[in-house]
């Protein structure tokens, strides 16, 4: 690892001292920004994956195209990666207690934070990966960074575009879209997309191949209307999702056991209003609402077998006079929405161009569990308010400098309750199930807290050619509180999370424009760490850490501090009108401080003595990642294009020691296109490479082997080979 740190950094700076031959490049805007910039002149850490790129990757959804970008990876346990991690920073699972997330999600302008299965890869322009906290563009939900999704727009002309799909296990895709501005005032762009798979498992108990299937159809819609100095931007989205869940097999490989397969299911509807005035060439006023309503429904089976699994094995009641495996489904059903407001004044004077903005979100969880093990149904609502004022500035100084200060203040205020509060101790209940309502009380917790956050910069810019930047930005998280009545009152708050982001950059372009590079170091200090931690109880007697089958009640606790640090490299290289290369680079290293945890599974509760993991690497924080690829053209029609990408292992949870291995995949695809016709053939890890998306460590699921704590893995796609075909008009 020594080594190859060396030699990334050596080759990084000899790139930087060369120029090169290649392909004219084309600017690049960045959109997620208070102040539209071209990416090489703002002072960030910042990924662009355009349309042809995720064309040729043949993305179907975010999680397809995240390894373009260094420092980033993601968390399953679902049918998609809806759990995504910016620089080791990022949330692994959501069940039953509300979560706070790190890493934001926009899609043209609306808030899909937290909502995953919704961030679809249809008919988009361009998606930026920020990395670093983002406390003063979008705040409370951007503490690791922020993906912002932009769509394609209306184009001048009448434009049709159908793609069909084939690839393996049962892999069909059919898309179209239309646009057109059919006067000068209106356009339109209209689109639908439905993908179906039966997915990799084979459940042999069942004897089917499409329990773990994905089944996603998404429409949208856009709209721009433009009269001299106003503009007015529609953006209508609707997904409707019907994917299966049956991804753990106790024998750790892609044929599972399980006789109630889960599902992971999801309908959103949203809206967004972007209207934007000019006031001639001073000023703007830009004001964007948006509205996002989404059913989702996440089950699965949590024994991952059957009912007489144990017939003729070890287990077989004949031998111990009771049955060894238990049956336990448990469903959540919730309703979020959100609506958005978010109004900005922008002085485009020079040299002191600066932004002034007002922001509120409202937000409603509802959640429904079903658990076989649970009594009651479990039922909550969160209701969540957060009001901002935020601006920024930037002021040019000696005509290469240019100093950049922004700063948020927010307030959020929260109302949590539930029916699943301890009967108080002078009531009498009768022990009857399920409860009468008159034996339901409710937790009821309310929380208002003021946080903050922001950012200063120095850039400065040689030649025109090479920018250099150094940045220090906070961003925070707000805390909250764990609901469960079991759980320590000593652990029944958490508190916010704040960090200060210290960095160190460098963008350069040759003088011929034929090769692009983006280099930056970075020191994190994460201070009251957020981590998700659960108990494991005895399903039989409901002890601590007692004999399996077992039940886990999450909740979140903060370590008291960590650091986060690295290096991140992008390149392009445009060789010569065929050939291009490009590579990513992330090197990661991070830490506890100081953090002593009595849910780890190697920690002693019966004695009081906690597990130490200070110094020890954070959850989901490989510390190697790199992605390369090679692109040729042949004769402007006939293309080549292979791509590499690597990871390093990384723990799966706080609580156990359990890691993923390190893996290399390779994908590769061929095909023609010229101005009518996109034919390309595709296969993705094509060495059938088996590498691991999600892990458990801490209980054990196998009546087989007495329930002895043990390894379960969550794999990702094996090798797949696949055909599409894209027609123009």
């Amino acid at each position: 690892m020594y080594q190859f740190i060396k030699k990334t950094i050596f080759i990084f700076f000899v790139i930087l001292s060369t120029g090169l031959s290649g392909l004219e490049i084309e600017e690049i805007v960045v959109k997620a920004k208070l102040i539209e910039s071209n990416l090489l002149k703002l002072p960030n850490s910042i990924t662009i994956i355009g349309n042809e790129e995720i064309n040729y990757s043949h993305a179907n959804h975010l999680e397809d195209i995240l390894y373009l970008a260094p420092n980033v990876n993601y968390s399953k346990g679902a049918s998609r990666a809806k759990f995504i991690q910016i620089r080791g920073i990022g949330e692994r699972s959501e069940f039953r207690d509300p979560v706070n997330y790190s890493v934001g999600i926009l899609v043209d302008g609306i808030d899909m934070t937290g909502i995953g299965l919704a961030a679809s890869i249809f008919d988009i322009d361009q998606i930026e990966i920020l990395r670093g906290p983002q406390g003063t563009l979008y705040g409370a939900n951007a503490l690791a960074g922020l993906i912002n999704v932009s769509s394609k727009i209306p184009t001048n002309d009448f434009f049709t575009e159908v793609e069909l799909g084939l690839s393996e296990y049962g892999g069909k895709k059919i898309s179209i879209v239309v646009s057109d501005t059919p006067n000068k005032n209106l356009g339109y762009r209209v689109g639908f997309k439905n993908y179906k798979s039966d997915g990799y498992i084979n459940n042999t108990y069942l004897k089917k191949n499409n329990t773990d299937n994905i089944d996603e159809a998404n429409f949208k819609a856009k709209f721009k209307w433009k009269k001299e100095r106003l503009s007015l931007d529609l953006t209508a989205i609707y997904s409707d999702v019907d994917n299966g869940y049956d991804s753990f097999s106790l024998d750790n490989n892609r044929k599972t056991l399980s006789d109630q397969p889960g599902h992971d299911r999801q309908q959103t509807q949203a809206l967004s209003l972007n209207f934007l005035y000019e006031f001639q060439d001073t000023s703007v006023f830009e004001g964007l609402i948006s509205f996002l309503q989404s059913d989702l429904e996440y089950g699965f089976d949590e024994d991952w077998s059957y009912p007489g699994i144990c017939d003729g094995a070890v287990c077989d009641k004949s031998i111990y006079g009771f049955d060894w495996w238990y049956s336990s489904f448990d469903n959540y059903i919730r309703d979020n929405e959100n609506v958005t407001l978010d109004m900005r004044y922008l002085s485009k004077t020079s040299p002191f161009p600066w932004v002034l903005g007002i922001y509120n979100r409202k937000q409603t969880i509802d959640l429904l569990r079903i658990y076989t093990y649970q009594a009651d149904d479990f039922k909550s609502n969160l209701d969540t308010t957060n009001t901002a004022i935020y601006g920024q500035m930037d002021l040019s100084l000696l005509k290469k400098f240019i100093f950049s200060s922004g700063f948020r203040f927010e307030r959020r205020k929260a109302h949590y309750i539930d029916n699943n509060a301890p009967v108080p101790n002078d009531f009498v209940c009768i022990m009857i199930y399920p409860k009468p309502e008159s034996c339901l009380f409710n937790n009821n917790f309310k929380t208002d807290e003021d946080l903050w956050g922001g950012k200063i910069s120095l850039s400065y810019t040689l030649n025109g050619e090479t920018n250099f930047y150094a940045l220090i930005s906070r961003g925070y998280k707000t805390g909250g509180v764990n609901t469960n009545g079991s759980i320590k009152e000593d652990n029944r708050r958490y508190d916010t999370e704040t960090m200060l982001n210290y960095e160190l950059g460098i963008k350069r372009t040759t003088a011929d424009q034929k090769l692009i590079i983006h280099g930056s170091v970075f020191f994190q200090k994460r201070d009251d760490i957020q981590t998700k931690q659960s108990i494991v109880n005895s399903i039989s007697d409901g002890a601590l850490g007692g004999v399996c089958p077992c039940s886990f009640t999450d909740y979140i606790g903060n370590a008291v501090s960590g650091k986060n640090y690295g290096i991140e490299i992008q390149a392009d290289w445009f060789v010569n009108k065929e050939l291009s290369l490009s590579t990513s680079i992330g090197l990661l290293d991070t830490e506890f401080d100081n953090y002593l945890s009595f849910s780890h599974t190697d920690a002693d509760t019966n004695l009081a003595i906690p597990y130490n993991l200070e110094g020890r690497d954070q959850s989901h924080a490989p510390s190697y990642q790199y992605s390369i690829s090679l692109h040729y053209q042949f004769n402007r029609k006939f293309f080549f294009k292979t791509n590499l990408e690597a990871k390093d292992s990384f723990y799966f949870s706080d609580r156990h020691n359990i890691s993923s291995e390190n893996y290399t995949l390779i994908n590769l695809s061929a095909g023609y296109q010229n101005n009518l016709w996109e034919i390309i053939l595709y296969g993705k890890n094509i060495t059938d490479q088996d590498y691991q998306v999600r892990g458990f460590g801490s209980f054990g699921n196998d009546p087989r082997k007495f329930y002895a704590v043990e390894s379960y893995y969550q794999y990702g796609d094996p090798r797949v080979f696949g055909l599409s075909v894209r027609k123009y008009f």
